[in-house]
């Protein structure tokens, strides 16, 4: 043998050899989760069928976005990119599902001019998250309780429509698209009933709602896709694809397309994060292209 492919084994080389894999390698996890992976914004594309979609408007694309949470942890600089890259798509709307900001009126005026920079042909829509209400869980109490009158206005003297259990036309008549905007589930404002109820049930629409367990709360009303984020998608999925994060019944509905009761809705994993760190969930755009359905 030469001294070459000589190897000399020491008692325990092996043992310490695996400590320091899995050491490096979990660092090496840990500084991606913190440093790369929070501002890695990726562009996820869907095609969804709407039933009585008018021809004309095959091919309609919107662009979702949500769950911006602006802090001082979040730079202008990483929120315009995002709004640059959906212009690039060039969408008929833009679709805004909450949480603008994380807490606090301090960021209002900032995420507000951010968005401003938003361009579609037919407008910039949006709805207010639990943040925005100051709530932070399903009993409702509200730490500011105008907080969400002050991002309400804000985003209208930008031009962008805040849509507060009510409906729009959108496109041409007759072949109209109606887009309805519910309030937050958790800011005990949610009236889907205000939102659709004057809509013929023959009328194809979209529905814009922070939490996409408003699905279980629109009764009989039609849903042919309902947008939401709220959930952040978990901001950490396992190698085995759980998202220890997210409660065993919040994962049913945890990022991406998903059917209910014969209802589409998508959830968006969102732009910002409440915790500086995501691990295998990146944030993203999303663009969805309405097409004509059965």
């Amino acid at each position: 043998m030469s001294h070459a492919a000589l190897r000399i084994l020491r008692p325990g080389a092996s043992r310490r050899h695996r400590v320091a894999h899995w050491v490096g390698r979990n660092i090496a996890r840990l500084h991606h989760g913190y440093v790369v992976e929070p501002t890695w914004l990726e562009l996820n594309r869907v095609s969804v069928a709407i039933r009585g979609l008018d021809r004309s408007l095959d091919g309609f694309r919107v662009i979702h976005l949500s769950d911006f949470h602006l802090s001082r942890k979040i730079s202008d600089r990483y929120i315009q990119s995002g709004i640059e890259r959906a212009n690039r798509h060039d969408p008929d709307i833009v679709a805004l599902t909450g949480d603008f900001v994380h807490k606090g009126f301090r960021h209002i005026a900032r995420i507000a001019d951010l968005l401003s920079g938003l361009k579609a042909r037919s407008g910039v829509f949006a709805v207010l998250g639990n943040h925005d209400y100051s709530v932070r869980n399903a009993l409702g109490i509200r730490r500011y309780p105008r907080m969400h009158r002050a991002i309400e206005q804000a985003l209208t003297d930008r031009g962008i429509r805040v849509l507060c259990n009510e409906a729009v036309w959108i496109g041409p008549v007759p072949g109209r698209l109606a887009l309805a905007g519910v309030a937050d589930l958790w800011s005990r404002c949610c009236d889907p009933d205000g939102a659709l109820g004057g809509l013929s049930p023959d009328a194809p629409r979209v529905i814009l709602a922070h939490n996409p367990y408003t699905l279980e709360h629109l009764g009989d009303h039609r849903c042919d896709l309902m947008l939401s984020g709220h959930t952040h998608g978990g901001q950490i999925t396992t190698v085995k694809n759980r998202r220890p994060v997210l409660s065993k019944r919040m994962q049913r509905f945890a990022a991406g397309l998903y059917c209910y009761g014969g209802r589409t809705v998508y959830v968006n994993k969102g732009i910002g994060f409440n915790l500086r760190f995501r691990y295998r969930t990146r944030p993203e755009v999303a663009l969805l292209t309405l097409t004509p359905g059965d």
